[in-house]
């Protein structure tokens, strides 16, 4: 899953029905989305992902205020990675962003992946399309236009890049009383074979995120 975030009115709805040809009402006002969208895409590589479009953030959101939008925010928490959507004309930039930041950290996902978007590049002066990327060759920032498309294929593809990358794939042996964690398995889709065991166990060929994959460490700290 990958979660939308951004100050309001960064364009995150616009950017949401380009990824997914979804009729999400997108207007330039203060929350204009107010309840989690989710759509299902398929990236370059047919990875299935799931994509949500959240609530715009604001100036000193107000712990109220997050309370009231903790439902579309816990999309927020649980995502696989963030896509933090910037406004690149705002002259506020800079605020904004810290921010967005500073949400984050309070609803307890400052520790999720992102990715930046710097939207809107058509109204920036020679601006164009690009991918900026770490040391290590990461796609960290793409700049684009969620109204026009330009750039929209850059974010398909440092999605496509950075969920491809991002699983964890081998064979796992269960004993006979490990018949819930089974299950756990089969509801997450993570089990790609089954082969039964002498002892009445199983062999399983897994495959799921890595994230998914450290919070099953957590709850069953014997896969380690």
């Amino acid at each position: 899953t990958a979660s939308l975030v951004g100050y309001t009115n960064a364009g995150k709805s616009t950017l949401f029905n380009r990824l997914t040809e979804a009729g999400v009402y997108a207007q330039d006002q203060l929350f204009a989305t107010l309840d989690p969208t989710l759509r299902r895409i398929a990236l370059d590589d047919d990875t299935g992902l799931i994509v949500a479009d959240t609530v715009g953030f604001v100036s000193r959101l107000p712990h109220e205020l997050v309370a009231a939008f903790k439902s579309t925010l816990q999309e927020t928490v649980e995502a696989d990675l963030l896509i933090h959507v910037i406004d690149a004309h705002s002259p506020q930039r800079a605020e904004q962003i810290a921010e967005v930041e500073a949400v984050l950290r309070e609803i307890g996902a400052a520790e999720v992946p992102v990715i930046e978007v710097f939207n809107k590049i058509d109204l920036v002066a020679e601006a164009a399309a690009r991918s900026d990327r770490d040391e290590d060759g990461t796609v960290q920032r793409v700049w684009l236009s969620a109204v026009t498309g330009d750039g929209v294929t850059l974010l398909r593809e440092a999605l496509t890049e950075r969920f491809r990358g991002d699983v964890v794939a081998g064979r796992l042996a269960l004993g006979p009383a490990d018949g819930r964690l089974r299950a756990m398995l089969f509801e997450q889709g993570a089990i790609t074979a089954e082969y039964h065991g002498a002892d009445g166990g199983w062999e399983l060929d897994v495959s799921l995120r890595r994230r998914e994959y450290e919070r099953l460490l957590k709850r069953e700290p014997s896969l380690a």
